[in-house]
């Protein structure tokens, strides 16, 4: 793959189109809106939360169920300052940011173009001075400059600090992984680019726990199953490239990145990290870490209490490498409506809006329209349909009466949904009750049994009607 991320134009959906539908349909809010919003912090609306959970979800079952060497965790957000100072955090986690006298805004120095405000374009600026992006909290009823937390900035963490008690209470051999969904929160000089850059986010993360030698190749692994893993959510390979991060571009602990780049609307950028770590942060978190044979460099850890190595049968403690795949839940809801994002032509002059979301992923599985709203008969038909399919776990099923079956068509096109299944007059005809069939992406159309729709809906094939 290319490894240069300018190379390739953005993509053709702009950002505006995105943001539009999202609040339109119901995807995504600006946070406290009606009091002027909060700058980089956003709410998931009523189809964003499905979407979102869908996508989690998707990657909870590949990455720990599927597997046999991974176990779960769901850690603490307010996290212990001792933490985050063994981390490295407290002293390395902040950008160099710059104030322009002219404009007053405040501006990331690494990004200024030929040192000038990106904003007003003058050149009298402050020099850099380092932004903690970390949010520290105080802690218990009495404040005291001693008693504070931060809201973790990272789900890494928690997973290293509880290394010890994974391993204890699952009797794990090394290779193993602790996988962690959650939220985690920086103070971003400059959230932008909508939900790919913002204050409070989530992660899908994974600490995979290997020894020295087998690192580099384990990295490799988790690299080509990353990548693999996001085409299965739809995204086009040629939107996808790796990109090898430079010695001075590697964070302090890293031995090697690897960064998984989307054609997002800006353009290319980040979608998941792949780190070798080496052996950096269970030795920082180690008591007594001064005595461990490890490579990386770390402060004298005297205030933990225990040493997190592994150590099996007659062979010598050990302390493992980390390989890290790290994924933004919402790079990957942003990538995903990005890639997914269709305008076409429906002959007459006409255009439709379609998100052609992988089925899994979709918000609605299955959309029951009744044709006449003022039928009795089709109404109490259309709304047992919908009570039966969605016993069948198969995910949200939506009784759909909001309109003409053409406009609903043309709604649940523009949100995403797979399936649309109508109650028409036909369907009380013969033997056995029939409804429409249509699916989204060919707009194709065709009757079937209710009983052959419920019995394949049942075993989760609804999806192969077409």
């Amino acid at each position: 793959m290319n490894n240069n991320p300018n190379e390739i134009q953005a993509s053709t959906t702009s950002m505006e189109e995105i943001v539009e539908l999202c609040k339109r349909r119901g995807f995504i809010f600006h946070s406290s809106e009606i009091y002027g919003g909060l700058q980089g912090v956003y709410d998931y609306g009523p189809l964003g939360v499905e979407l979102k959970n869908n996508l989690k979800n998707a990657w909870w079952k590949d990455m720990v169920h599927k597997r046999d060497d991974i176990e779960g965790l769901d850690s603490s957000i307010l996290t212990h300052h001792m933490t985050l100072k063994y981390s490295g955090h407290e002293d390395t986690f902040s950008d160099p940011m710059v104030d322009c006298k002219k404009c007053k805004a405040r501006l990331r120095a690494d990004l200024l173009k030929d040192n000038a405000c990106n904003n007003c374009g003058s050149k009298e600026l402050t020099q850099a001075r380092e932004f903690n992006l970390m949010f520290k909290c105080a802690f218990g009823p009495v404040q005291q400059d001693k008693d504070f937390v931060y809201l973790r900035p990272e789900t890494a963490q928690s997973i290293f600090i509880n290394f010890k008690n994974v391993l204890n209470t699952t009797a794990r051999k090394l290779p193993f992984g602790i996988a962690q969904i959650g939220k985690s929160f920086r103070n971003e000089i400059t959230a932008r680019n909508f939900i790919f850059r913002t204050r409070e986010f989530e992660q899908m993360e994974i600490e995979f726990f290997v020894k020295k030698d087998q690192a580099q190749s384990w990295h490799e692994q988790w690299i080509q199953n990353r990548l693999a893993w996001w085409q299965k959510q739809g995204l086009k390979k040629e939107n996808l490239k790796l990109q090898h991060a430079s010695i001075e571009d590697l964070a302090h602990y890293s031995s090697s990145t690897v960064d998984i780049l989307y054609n997002f609307p800006h353009g290319f950028d980040e979608l998941e990290g792949i780190a070798n770590r080496s052996d950096y942060d269970l030795a920082a978190h180690s008591k007594n870490n001064n005595q461990l044979n490890i490579d990386a460099t770390v402060q004298h850890n005297q205030d933990s209490n225990t040493a997190l190595v592994f150590k099996d049968n007659d062979s010598p403690e050990v302390t493992p490498y980390v390989i890290e795949p790290s994924a933004g839940v919402d790079r990957g809801i942003l990538a995903i409506l990005t890639e997914a994002y269709t305008k076409e032509s429906v002959g007459d002059g006409k255009e439709r809006t379609v998100l052609k979301l992988a089925e899994h992923l979709a918000p609605y599985k299955i959309a029951v329209i009744p044709l006449a709203r003022n039928n009795e008969k089709i109404v109490q038909k259309a709304q047992e349909l919908a009570s039966t399919i969605r016993e069948y776990g198969t995910g949200r099923i939506k009784y759909e009466d909001s309109g003409n079956v053409g406009k609903s068509y043309r709604r649940h096109d523009e949100i995403g949904t797979p399936l649309c299944v109508t109650v028409d007059f036909e369907t009380f005809e013969g033997d056995n009750e029939t409804v429409t069939i249509r699916d989204r992406d060919t707009m194709l159309q065709k009757r079937i049994a209710i009983c052959e729709l419920l019995n394949l809906v049942e075993k989760g094939k609804f999806n192969n009607l077409f």
